[in-house]
């Protein structure tokens, strides 16, 4: 059965090949937000004949196309996920690298009010939340 990924692919008349298609999968069966490296390792294990160049290649053309978001969470290596989640935000633990989702109403409401109170629909954000664990 085609991944959410390969579906928006052949909706958006991206070529298909064997190779993007275990990158697809690999991603959408993701819970976590793997970088190049993570996913050419997951992918090698189906497909050994995977390269990395492929891996970046394949990402990039998936990104530019909207299926998947690219994010920088200051730790040096653009990290991937599907764009089919529903929205939540990042909090990132700069100690761990551990990346916790998670959605606050509170912050979506202000958000809101700022966005109104400068005049503005507010059509889209992204929030990263840095920090470390009280010990």
């Amino acid at each position: 059965m085609p991944s959410w990924i390969e579906k928006k692919c052949a909706e958006r008349g991206l070529r298909m090949t064997d190779q993007r298609r275990v990158i697809a999968q690999v991603l959408s069966d993701s819970d976590d937000h793997p970088d190049a490296e993570e996913l050419y390792s997951r992918a090698a294990n189906v497909d050994p004949k995977i390269s990395l160049a492929t891996v970046y290649r394949t990402v990039r053309l998936f990104s530019d196309a909207g299926i998947i978001e690219t994010h920088d969470f200051r730790d040096g290596r653009a990290r991937y996920e599907a764009a089919d989640v529903e929205h939540h935000d990042h909090l990132i633990d700069v100690v761990t690298g551990d990346v916790i989702e998670f959605v606050d109403e509170e912050i979506e409401e202000l958000q809101e009010r700022i966005a109104k109170k400068l005049g503005y629909e507010l059509v889209d954000h992204r929030l990263e939340l840095y920090g470390k664990k009280i010990s």
